[in-house]
This record gives C-alpha cells, structure tokens and sequence, in this order.
C-alpha cells in the first residue's frame, strides 16, 4: 500500500532514516523540522499519514496534532523520546492512532505504518464489509464511514474502528482488552488507550445529537446501546 508520510522531525539523522525506510516500503515522503512547516506541509500535500515527533522547536507536536485534528481525520503515529505513559495517553486523547518511543528500531516503525494505514481503509482483508445500522447511527465499515441522523462523523482510523468491533454486538459489553485486541492489534498501546479513543468518540456522537449511543460499563468496558 502506497501512501504519502509527512514525517515532522527535527533531528536530521532520524528523519533520514524514517524517509529512507519509508521509501523502501514504497512510500513517498515529505519532511518538516519543525511545527509550522509541518502544518504548512499537511495542508499543501495532503499526507496519508503523519509521523509526528512531539518535541518540536516552535509549534510543539501536540498543537500540530491538535491543528490537524480539528481540519479532518488523517492517521497521526507519535514518535517521540517521552516514555512517560502520561504522554503517550495524552497524545492519544488529542486523537494520534498510535504511538512509538525513542530508540526504537526503523523496522518497528514500519509495522506500525503499515498496520495504522491498513486500519484507516477499513476493516481487515479478511473480514467482508460489514454495514452496521444502530437507530440513527450507521457504520459502513467498506466505506470507512459512519453517520449519525445524516450526519458524517469525523472518526480517527482508531475511532473507528473501535466503534465497528462494538457494533458487531449492539448491547453487548466489550472488555478493555477485547477491544485492543480487535481493533489495535499490531500496537502495544495501554488498555487506557481504548479509553482516550472512546472519550473522543463518544463526544463526536454526543455533538452529533447521540447522547447514551456508546455507554460505559463500570468494571467490565464498553457497549452500544442496542437501539441507537
């Protein structure tokens, strides 16, 4: 899968290894050193995906994030030296789909590449397109679209596909770890990940006039209400 990364980078070394790595896979490759070229660049070039360092001079990687977040839904990796889980859970609430720490190794940040780009198209090969209706909420897992009262939500790929594996069982209580592990299975994310993607998403719902559609279970996880 052929895709377009901007990598926002300010260590020159790194950023060359990541351009040369992704060019390897495949990919083409645009750079930033820093936050405001990068939006300067995503808004320009239209990246599939962006691969983002958090500790940037300038614009930090959270206000990129935060600025790409409010324009549209493309896939943002973190990557940054920050190994405090505070952070990585932080990024992800603003809405980044996953997150790497440095050192890490080029190769690992490939598999994560791959897999955040196979989970923004959809559900996996293997899986037949499913389209799920929920009341007023529909979740067209072909499409990579969900509505709610005619409305298109503005679902990250994580969002999403959270969202999809708890529609396969409307009313149903998914655990934390179910649900990691339908829907974010290349990562080694947290199970408080889930939880960051599915405060966002509830909100998106809620803004969308679906109060109560995606529903905590206290001990247990998460649910959609079976009648939407």
């Amino acid at each position: 899968m052929s895709a377009l990364v901007l990598v926002v980078e300010d260590e020159p070394q790194i950023a060359a290894v990541l351009e040369a790595y992704l060019k390897q896979e495949g990919h083409r490759v645009e750079k930033a050193a820093d936050g405001k070229a990068a939006l300067s660049l995503y808004r320009a070039a239209k990246p599939d995906l962006l691969l983002l360092d958090l500790m940037l001079p300038g614009l930090s990687g959270m206000e990129v994030l935060r600025a790409v977040r409010a324009d549209g839904s493309t896939p943002v990796i973190l990557v940054t030296a920050r190994a405090e889980e505070t952070d990585q859970v932080l990024g992800l609430e603003f809405g980044a789909d996953d997150y790497v720490v440095k050192p890490f190794r080029p190769r690992e940040v490939m598999a994560r590449v791959k897999a955040v780009l196979r989970r923004a198209s959809g559900r996996p090969d293997s899986e037949q397109p499913q389209v799920y209706r929920i009341g007023s909420l529909e979740i067209d897992t072909g499409a990579v679209m969900a509505r709610l009262n005619g409305h298109t939500l503005p679902f990250t790929p994580a969002e999403f596909r959270l969202l999809a594996c708890l529609a396969h069982a409307p009313g149903r209580a998914f655990t934390r770890a179910e649900l990691l592990a339908a829907a974010l299975p290349e990562s080694e994310a947290l199970e408080r990940v889930v939880d960051a993607h599915l405060a966002s998403a509830r909100r998106k719902l809620e803004s969308a006039g679906g109060p109560g559609l995606l529903q905590t279970v206290r001990g247990v996880g998460y649910r959609l209400a079976e009648s939407g």
